[in-house]
């Protein structure tokens, strides 16, 4: 089963990328997700492919933002994909079985068409405002998260669903009950000081009911 702590990058340069990417992995995160917007496609594949090699070392999976061909170049873990980029059917048939595939979604009926087109986990929000996105959708809060998780279990949709958008150390208690798999965060880590604490926090909360 994937981790249940994403860690979606930060920084308008390569060198905040890697300095972020870095300090999260050295303080104990193993998911991340590289988020480069609006980027050269050479800057796009230098940074991956330091990414990449930072993962290997730290046995983190690697999965890169909206990016299919590029995380098909670098032989990325796999794509995430927003709700206006590539369909994930088609990145499917590029990438193959083996890939994970993560797609954005705001309602049931998106995570009804991920999950049919071969969708491997949901990033659904967002839970409150976050200046981290532009176009923001909807905003679900906690009940949105249980309404559409209830529809799932109804219905026996089972994917792994990641809660997104502006959560904080107080919110995972009551997230994890409406039953969602994890979280995808970004702006809580990449400004922490004490950053090896807060992976701590949260990995102690997103497992807590966790039998090993």
């Amino acid at each position: 089963m994937y981790n249940k702590l994403q860690y979606i990058s930060q920084g308008n340069t390569i060198e905040d990328q890697v300095r972020n990417i870095h300090q999260a992995l050295d303080a104990g995160c193993d998911w991340i997700q590289m988020r480069f917007k609006n980027q050269t496609e050479k800057d796009s594949f230098i940074l991956a492919e330091e990414i990449k090699l930072l993962c290997e070392k730290y046995l983190a999976s690697f999965i890169i933002n909206d990016n299919l061909y590029l995380a098909q170049q670098i032989n990325a873990d796999g794509v995430h994909l927003g709700l206006s980029d590539m369909k994930i059917e088609e990145a499917r048939t590029i990438l193959g079985v083996e890939k994970i595939i993560g797609g954005t979604a705001n309602t049931f009926e998106d995570i009804q068409n991920h999950v049919k087109n071969g969708c491997n986990y949901i990033g659904l929000g967002p839970f409150r405002f976050t200046n981290t996105k532009e176009k923001l959708s909807p905003i679900l809060g906690l009940s949105g998260y249980f309404e559409i998780l209830q529809k799932m279990k109804k219905n026996k949709i089972e994917v792994p669903v990641y809660a997104i958008g502006g959560i904080t150390l107080k919110d995972i208690n009551p997230l994890m009950e409406t039953g969602i798999h994890g979280i995808a965060v970004s702006g809580i880590i990449t400004e922490s000081d004490e950053k090896k604490i807060l992976i701590q926090q949260l990995n102690e909360k997103l497992y807590a009911n966790v039998i090993v």
